[in-house]
């Protein structure tokens, strides 16, 4: 199992869980970004630079991932890539992303794109706050444990 990270837009605080749990669990990391990005010096976690543009980090995450790996993304189609491919997706507030609802999120997506695309003021979603972390934290601990199983 490898982990990877659509680093782009992820919280700086979930990057930090991901790379204590990499260095305990003895596990890959990579984060993938269109921008260098600092990590810490380690055996286990690294980073990959890809050209800027739409996608182009996700379609280079495909490139990569094989099954058993996860993929911590905010990015509904890139995980629904990720989980139709054998591969676990996990959001950084820590839902787990499956077969059964990552259907659902894209509908939802889509759906709050036409809105938006109408005029209508969605907002945007909450702040990331100590809840999501736990939640993150909690759900990649339970994935880490099936793995050492």
């Amino acid at each position: 199992m490898k982990l990877w990270v659509d680093a782009d837009a992820c919280p700086k605080v979930v990057k930090e869980i991901l790379y204590r749990a990499a260095e305990r669990e003895r596990v890959e990391l990579i984060l993938v970004a269109n921008r260098p990005l600092a990590v810490p010096r380690s055996l286990f976690i690294r980073s990959r630079t890809v050209e800027a543009g739409l996608d182009v980090a996700d379609r280079a995450i495909l490139g990569w991932i094989e099954p058993g790996d996860l993929v911590v993304t905010a990015d509904v189609p890139l995980a629904a890539e990720v989980v139709e491919r054998g591969a676990t997706a996990l959001h950084p507030r820590g839902e787990l992303y499956t077969a059964e609802n990552v259907r659902q999120q894209l509908s939802l997506r889509d759906f709050m794109t036409h809105l938006r695309g109408a005029g209508v003021q969605t907002g945007g979603p909450p702040s990331f706050d100590q809840r999501d972390r736990q939640a993150f934290a909690n759900q990649l601990d339970r994935l880490l444990a099936q793995r050492r199983r």
